[in-house]
């Protein structure tokens, strides 16, 4: 007798939904570990990670829901961010992954589509964040995260997904 729950979750479905308990279970532990290790794991920023290898390795539907589930659901867990901080990752993250795809249409270079939509899309944060910090609806510093380490994960980031998009081209090959 077949099992027709084989047939009903396809193996692209099933890859989906795994990435993204792995990514809810990253962001679940990212507060454990932040108080075990004495260097703030948030500086990697580990939903912008988690939302590169959405992008990479699964759906743009699914990237997309990873954008807007991971800071709510951090928020759910952790109470961390606040509300509106979290809206702003959200804004941020969605607006990353739109980014990327709609310049992936126009630039063939991968690197250079992810690297463009992260730095359009933390200038857009940070165009917000001023703009709330100076209404006082959130307070704190615009900046948080050192410029030199968002610069090297610009890099790094922008970086997996050049090196992935070779492999898999040379594979072909």
């Amino acid at each position: 007798m077949e099992n027709t729950a084989l047939h009903f979750l396809s193996y692209s479905k099933a890859k989906n939904i795994v990435f993204d308990l792995m990514a809810l279970l990253a962001i679940y532990l990212v507060p454990a570990v932040l108080h075990i290790l004495s260097f703030p794991v948030y500086y990697l920023e580990p939903m912008r990670i988690m939302l590169i290898l959405a992008i990479v390795h699964t759906t743009k539907k699914n990237s997309y829901l990873i954008a807007l589930t991971l800071p709510i659901f951090s928020l759910l867990i952790s109470t961390h961010p606040s509300l509106v901080k979290t809206s702003l990752i959200t804004i941020e993250l969605l607006f990353n992954v739109w980014l990327y795809f709609f310049i992936s249409q126009k630039i063939t270079n991968k690197f250079f589509s992810m690297f463009i939509s992260i730095l359009l899309s933390k200038m857009s944060y940070y165009l917000i964040k001023i703009l709330l910090v100076n209404t006082s609806i959130i307070s704190g510093d615009v900046v948080a995260t050192p410029i030199y380490i968002q610069i090297i994960m610009l890099f790094v980031l922008s970086g997996y997904i050049y090196f992935f998009e070779s492999s898999v081209q040379k594979k072909q090959e």
